[in-house]
């Protein structure tokens, strides 16, 4: 085959179908059956949702290889490297064994168009299927009853939260949405709602399926204490560290993880439950201190895309201030509910800068694009991409100041490659 680096191959299946998302599985699962894909591991979970699946993942395969257990982990998108989405005992996957991957869906895929996500999917589960996996987790890309991740019967389904966003694919409120996710469920076998109080559609689809629900605040319970926290159940409890990840709803995601594991019947010690203090997510409320004259400053960078995810960030602001200023450097997608991503931090930001996102392909925006759906926001300076607006940011920080970098994952990755080309180790 003429494509031999694994750089080839992404630049190869991006190419492959006309369009980046066709959702629906007839195409990939004729693809899966002629690869003989079958299980990839003894135990799968799956988990979907509108925020908090990346983080809910780590945390499932944290317990399990703390357990003991042989974990693969599956996830998109990508910050700064392919090779993140597909880990393997807690490895990222080497490049030549991702080209091996992606020959062997080639060959099988003769003349099927597939997505770029398709493809992933399709070596991902290859590899898994070769690794003598005790449990794998599965990060579902978009709504969940058509991603190719549901061509898997999972053990245990996990569905995080349903809030708006991808509505163009998904529907256009959270009843419709949840639907869709809820079509990685399986009859007979455990849901893990975390959400206290999930669509009417979830439940419905989950009765009707014969899925049993294991749902947050009803039965399963969190108690925040001082120093730790409680997992409750009937008659059960786990007393658990706080995870170091920031965001006021990792708790809601760990405790999930920790019913996903306990509904999967795999054998954890009890030592390995506290795990969960110790994982760390890139980009999601990842902090970092910045020297700058006279004493520090903070940097802040979150994926957050969407109004719930903004939500949180607020939150987290809300609890816990800067000495000095808050500031904020934003650019997003331009499928994406802008203004409705800005609102929540409206109030609590004192300047912004605005950024471009045109090199993210036809999704992107340029700057007066983004500035024309941001709204009124007070102070704010135009950049035309992220590492410019990054820069220009860093150089006003005052001791005291934080700057929250937000709006995408494309953002994030630009400013986490823009900061090591300044070769900064914070």
């Amino acid at each position: 085959m003429p494509h031999h680096s694994l750089a080839d191959w992404l630049d190869r299946i991006q190419s492959l179908h006309p369009h980046s998302i066709e959702l629906g599985l007839d195409r990939v699962r004729a693809v899966a059956d002629r690869m003989g894909l079958a299980r990839p591991a003894r135990r799968v979970v799956t988990v979907a949702g509108t925020n908090g699946k990346g983080s809910t993942v780590a945390f499932i395969e944290a317990i399990g290889r703390a357990a003991g257990l042989r974990v693969a982990a599956y996830t998109s998108p990508h910050l700064l490297r392919y090779n993140e989405r597909v880990r393997i005992d807690g490895i990222e996957a080497e490049d030549a064994a991702l080209v091996t991957a992606f020959e062997a869906v080639e060959t099988a895929r003769a003349t099927t168009p597939l997505t770029y996500f398709e493809c992933a999917t399709l070596a991902a589960l290859w590899l898994f299927e070769r690794a003598g996996l005790d449990l794998a987790v599965l990060e579902v890309g978009l709504g969940g009853r058509l991603d190719a991740v549901n061509l898997i019967d999972a053990d245990v389904a996990v569905l995080t939260t349903v809030a708006l966003d991808h509505q163009d694919w998904l529907g256009p409120d959270r009843e419709t949405i949840g639907r869709e996710k809820a079509g990685i469920m399986r009859a007979g076998r455990p849901v893990v709602l975390a959400e206290a109080d999930p669509p009417a559609s979830v439940l419905r689809h989950a009765y009707a399926l014969g899925a049993p629900t294991i749902r947050a605040g009803c039965d399963y319970r969190v108690e925040r204490r001082r120093d730790d926290w409680l997992w409750q159940q009937p008659g059960q409890h786990l007393v658990l560290p706080y995870p170091a990840l920031l965001a006021p709803a990792q708790i809601d995601n760990a405790a999930a993880a920790v019913a996903a594991i306990r509904a999967s019947r795999l054998r954890v010690p009890k030592s390995a439950w506290a795990a969960i203090g110790s994982v760390r997510v890139p980009g999601r409320l990842q902090s970092m201190a910045i020297p700058v004259p006279g004493g520090q400053a903070e940097l802040v960078l979150d994926v957050g895309h969407n109004p719930q995810a903004a939500e949180q960030l607020a939150t987290w602001l809300a609890t816990h201030p800067a000495p000095g200023r808050e500031l904020a450097l934003f650019s997003a997608l331009a499928d994406k509910d802008i203004e409705g991503i800005v609102q929540p931090l409206r109030q609590r930001i004192a300047g912004w800068w605005l950024a471009g996102l045109e090199s993210a392909g036809p999704r992107g925006l340029t700057t007066a694009a983004l500035a024309d759906r941001v709204g009124e926001i007070g102070q704010c300076r135009h950049r035309p991409d992220v590492a410019t607006a990054l820069a220009d940011a860093l150089a006003e920080l005052r001791p005291g100041d934080r700057l929250l970098v937000f709006g995408s994952f494309h953002t994030v990755a630009a400013a986490l490659a823009h900061l090591a080309e300044r070769d900064q180790t914070w």
